[in-house]
């Protein structure tokens, strides 16, 4: 039994007959007689009661007729479906993000897209670093917003920069200083609050490894796993931090934000998805992302001091 077959015989019922149902379908009268025969046969009973000019199911034709309808109403939908997922037009889009280096954009890109792909579902996952690549592992993204990738990594992901941002020095408002810039040799006796290394370690490094340059190990008394702690703490003085210049977005009362010198760091944001994921609903989401790139760049920028 195919399709043809419940479509034929669908036919003869609206129509009411060969003729006209052959005249509807573009399809010669033997053929689709032919087709009606072998339905039949195929179910070993008759569907049709032939009187000379029109023709009239039976008791269980009425039945399978029924049914016929809506098989072939959930064909057509499988095939919308099928074809609206080649268009990228439904879905599923699971992106991981870090929380302060995306949001002055993130909420309307998400906007934007859901606009354009009402029928992809989104879900958004704030993680880590770290927990993004124990994420991708599990297959349980799709893309990510993260700091750049290992070379390990760079073999199995393509990735995009979105933007850089400067380090920027957060000290407690009663820290002391004559100028919007400080000199990190200046922080060399402070005790020091960092973003936890396990969460990002590549950030840790970096900041630790400047301090290095700069001539002194960051005496680091406090590792939170939220940044929205870091600045707590430096608020209530438990020490100083570095930190991206996006962080600067989030809550920060009694925290007042320094550009440092050297200002030649810069830490990268970008986006990352698995090289052999080729998904329609992911490309269309990319292509979106490029389009609103020069915007992304210049909102960032806005949070600078």
């Amino acid at each position: 039994m195919e399709l043809r077959h419940l479509r034929y015989f669908t036919a003869v019922v609206r129509w009411n007959g060969y003729r006209e149902a052959s005249r509807q379908m573009h399809v010669a009268q033997p053929a689709l007689s032919q087709a009606v025969s072998d339905l039949e046969e195929e179910l070993g009973l008759k569907l049709f009661m032939r009187e000379k000019r029109r023709v009239r199911l039976t008791p269980e034709g009425s039945v399978f007729c029924a049914e016929a309808i809506q098989t072939l109403e959930q064909a057509n939908r499988a095939m919308e479906a099928a074809r609206r997922a080649a268009r990228g037009e439904i879905g599923t889009l699971r992106i991981g993000f870090l929380g302060s280096a995306t949001a002055v954009f993130l909420p309307e890109l998400v906007r934007l897209y859901r606009s354009k792909y009402p029928g992809v579902k989104i879900t958004l996952d704030e993680l880590t670093p770290l927990q993004q690549e124990e994420a991708f592992a599990k297959d349980q993204l799709d893309v990510g917003f993260t700091r750049p990738l290992t070379n390990e990594r760079a073999q199995r992901f393509n990735s995009r920069l979105l933007y850089s941002d400067p380090l920027l020095a957060a000290v407690p408002h009663s820290f002391e200083t004559k100028s919007s810039t400080l000199s990190l040799k200046e922080l060399e006796n402070k005790s020091f609050v960092l973003f936890h290394r396990v969460g990002a370690p590549d950030l840790f490094d970096t900041i630790t490894g400047i301090c290095n340059k700069e001539g002194f190990v960051p005496k680091v008394e406090q590792e939170p796993r939220m940044m929205q702690t870091v600045l707590s703490l430096v608020a209530a003085e438990v020490g100083v931090s570095l930190i991206p210049a996006c962080v600067r977005i989030l809550r920060s009362d009694g925290v007042k934000f320094l550009r440092v010198r050297p200002d030649n760091i810069k830490i990268d944001l970008v986006v990352t998805w698995p090289k052999d994921d080729e998904s329609v609903v992911l490309r269309s989401f990319l292509d979106l992302l490029s389009a609103n790139a020069n915007n992304i760049r210049r909102k960032t920028k806005q949070h600078l001091p």
